[in-house]
């Protein structure tokens, strides 16, 4: 994800939890009858969760031996679905009134070495033997596990395209240390493709890469190391982390209807926190706490989200120095992205949340424009009403969003990206 920091792992974790207590058996995806998929995966803990290619999504809640009733996108919400799963998939599923039937799917496991750190991955492909595509996933800053998580590595593989998955070093069932070094995620994520194709022999066509959110700083920088096919970047950005937070805050600041004299303060607060996070947490609390006592009282304070400012604002010191540094490791608040992007000849696809509060889409458009004018392969497509991970949502009474589907076209984009076919108009 984009969110590279505290803010973001907290909010990424709290979907990422949803992997809690699925019973593995159900998890897969299913050919309804009418050519359709659908894919089971993990939910929260004694729950399962369905997804649809045109972006609709609910949690799933046992009712019976073998059935279970849907709620609608994260609200809770009953949505009026409801799934049978006859002897845990191998005989089918029926989701309201259409059957379907587990695809068997080709899933080979392995382990991979990458910088003296061993990782373990996953290809996913569709049956049979013809040769495919093959889309390697980047992950964003999430601790979680991908090979857990990641339905991507399903719904990819049943519209007829391999999936490579890994779980990043320090998470799931991969060795090392956490990180947010760029550059070493990025030869992870080399060596990852090269493990893809030796998987995949014969089957593997053109190969590249989707990363979501952080992983959108990464998986150009792999591209750049050693090149591929195509990358697509999901939710990402073209602006280093520090600028990232100081568009977020701008943001926030102009939602709340406040002008640029206020924005203007508030930037100074960035400054601070971005002084900290640059240290590893090791200095700079001091300008903190200043800039907090002169301007906490101000009506703008609150309305400070940011990208990791919002967070540090509300923790402690000693909280940020004991316990920041292993959730952001290596965070190179001033990487920029725009030389590697500069330099790139792969085409790529950047598909960005107009409604973004985390990720910000102004100035990255700004900068993609820029580069297709250059003459750079670059696509990109903004959707109007997605916040961070693609989500559209509604606005509780308490003001926070609650996350309700993905936009119609998102996964149909990917694919037809990945599979070369012309973006439909």
């Amino acid at each position: 994800m984009t969110r590279i920091t505290l803010a973001a792992t907290a909010l990424l974790l709290a979907f990422a939890a949803e992997a809690a207590a699925a019973p593995a058996c159900e998890i897969g995806s299913y050919r309804m009858a009418n050519g359709s998929a659908l894919d089971i995966g993990p939910g929260a803990a004694g729950q399962l969760r369905w997804r649809r290619t045109d972006g609709l999504t609910g949690a799933l809640i046992r009712a019976g031996k073998d059935r279970w009733t849907s709620t609608y996108g994260w609200t809770e919400r009953p949505d009026g679905h409801a799934l049978t799963i006859d002897d845990c998939g191998r005989g089918g599923i029926r989701f309201d009134d259409m059957a379907g039937q587990r695809e068997a799917l080709i899933q080979r496991d392995t382990r991979f070495e990458s910088n003296g750190v061993e990782l373990a991955g996953r290809l996913t492909l569709p049956p049979g033997r013809a040769r495919v595509p093959i889309v390697v996933l980047i992950h964003g800053a999430e601790h979680s596990s991908a090979l857990e998580d990641y339905s991507l590595q399903r719904q990819f593989a049943s519209a007829g395209i391999g999936v490579f998955a890994y779980d990043k070093r320090g998470t799931g069932v991969s060795g090392g240390r956490y990180t947010q070094n760029y550059l070493l995620l990025a030869t992870d994520a080399v060596q990852a493709a090269r493990e893809a194709r030796r998987l995949a022999g014969t089957r593997a066509g053109r190969v590249g890469y989707q990363g979501g959110s952080q992983g959108g700083w990464v998986a150009p920088l792999a591209a750049r190391i050693e090149p591929v096919d195509f990358v697509i970047v999901s939710f990402g950005l073209a602006v280093s982390p520090r600028e990232e937070d100081r568009e977020a805050i701008a943001a926030d600041l102009a939602r709340a209807g406040f002008g640029s004299a206020q924005t203007a303060k508030a930037l100074e607060v960035a400054d601070a926190t971005a002084a900290i996070v640059e240290s590893d947490f090791r200095e700079g609390f001091e300008r903190l706490d200043e800039v907090k006592r002169k301007y906490a009282g101000q009506p703008w304070f609150s309305a400070i989200r940011g990208n990791y400012s919002g967070f540090m604002l509300s923790a402690s010191a000693q909280d940020l120095r004991t316990q920041a540094p292993a959730l952001v490791a290596g965070i190179e608040v001033r990487y920029d992205p725009m030389p590697v992007l500069n330099n790139l000849a792969v085409p790529q696809l950047w598909l960005l949340g107009g409604q973004d509060r985390d990720a910000p889409p102004g100035e990255t458009v700004r900068r993609l424009d820029a580069l297709k004018q250059s003459g750079r392969p670059i696509d990109y497509v903004v959707f109007p009403d997605a916040d961070h991970g693609l989500y559209e949502f509604e606005t509780g009474k308490d003001g926070e969003r609650i996350s309700t589907r993905q936009p119609q076209d998102y996964f149909p984009r990917m694919r037809d990206f990945i599979l070369g076919k012309p973006a439909a108009k």
